[in-house]
């Protein structure tokens, strides 16, 4: 019995589902939302949840923190730089999963999104509504 055994398995050993993780969690820093099975989604929310609560604090410490778990200085310059200041000031809730209508062609797995709950501007969308503005006037 697995009582009070937290976490799901997802039939995959230790250093795979670490694997696994570590890689939704680089995706969904990279496009701001991913789409995945409802379990998957609900176990990802708290890795990148305590990701984004370490790279609040905004020091050397964390960004190697960060770093570990990340494997690339480019997404933890953007997690830093980016995504953690639009959440100062909030006492979590980053994430926002929502069930997609239809299941899984295949398997017929639940699907969901996540993404986070702030929309994170990136520097060739800010340029983009610039130039719409001037077209404009």
């Amino acid at each position: 019995m697995r009582h009070k055994k937290s976490g799901r398995k997802f039939n995959r050993k230790p250093a795979h589902r670490k694997a696994m993780f570590q890689n939704m969690t680089r995706a969904l820093i990279t496009h701001g939302s991913i789409r995945t099975t409802e379990a998957k989604a609900k176990e990802l929310r708290g890795v990148v949840e305590k990701l984004v609560t370490i790279a609040l604090r905004n020091d050397l410490h964390a960004r190697r923190q960060a770093y570990q778990v990340l494997g690339n200085h480019i997404l933890v310059k953007k997690l830093f730089d980016e995504i953690a200041p639009s959440y100062q000031g909030v006492p979590g809730g980053y994430t926002r999963t929502f069930k997609l209508g239809l299941p899984r062609p295949g398997d017929a797995a639940p699907l969901a999104m996540i993404e986070f709950t702030k929309a994170v501007k990136s520097e060739t969308d800010s340029s983009d509504t610039s130039s719409q503005k001037s077209e404009d006037a």
